[in-house]
């Protein structure tokens, strides 16, 4: 959750620590000293919602609406579909902030500047230029709850990293549940990694009308 608000991991346990003394559980938090005054603020704010709601509300400062999902989903599959996509979604900014926080210390990237491409559609999500941007390196950036599994490449990802070969890098940051840690893979099509290709068929339906 801190690297998918742009914040730190730490800061989301210390907030959790200072509201726990005002809950029944088993943890005692910073129960040596009273809360924090605007702590309390936003504890008499909110401590009126149900779990439901407060949840929706959480997830929206990590840019998930869910009152757009559940509009057009059924109920039967309403709670499936958006737990699912909460958790690949919230991950996937995670692991970007996660990138974003730790580049600059690694050898890979060292020296580099940093422009975010997730939103432009190129294959990857982070271009990374030294010389101007005449040769730009591309990282593609994945997350992983557990410390282990598989990862998806879309077609326009694997086609971006068949071009750029060495220029192309797949950074994997796993154990988001636990404590995050990340693998760098360069030339991922050329390397130990075996990618199996996966084709689905979806049935497209639109509605047309006269106007």
């Amino acid at each position: 959750m801190g690297f998918a608000l742009g914040g730190k991991p730490a800061s989301i346990k210390n907030y959790r620590d200072e509201f726990d003394p005002l809950f029944p559980n088993r943890r005692k938090g910073w129960h040596k000293r009273s809360p924090r005054d605007y702590c309390l603020e936003v504890c008499h704010e909110y401590q009126s919602l149900d779990l439901a709601t407060f949840s929706g509300l959480i997830k929206s400062f990590a840019g998930y609406d869910e009152n757009a999902w559940s509009e057009v989903q059924s109920k039967e599959d309403k709670t499936e579909v958006e737990s699912g996509f909460a958790k690949r979604m919230v991950t996937g900014l995670a692991a970007e902030q996660y990138f974003e926080a730790v580049h600059s210390q690694l050898p890979e990237f060292k020296g580099h500047t940093v422009e975010n491409t997730t939103r432009l559609g190129c294959g990857y999500d982070f271009r990374l230029s030294s010389d101007g941007g005449q040769n730009f390196l591309a990282v593609e950036v994945k997350g992983m709850r557990e410390s282990s599994g598989s990862l998806l490449m879309t077609p326009k990802e694997y086609e971006t990293a068949s071009t750029l070969t060495g220029r192309f890098f797949l950074f994997v940051v796993k154990n988001f549940r636990d404590a995050p840690f990340h693998e760098i893979y360069r030339d991922p099509l050329g390397g130990n990694l075996l990618f199996k290709k996966k084709e689905r068929v979806i049935v497209s339906v639109s509605w047309f009308a006269s106007v």
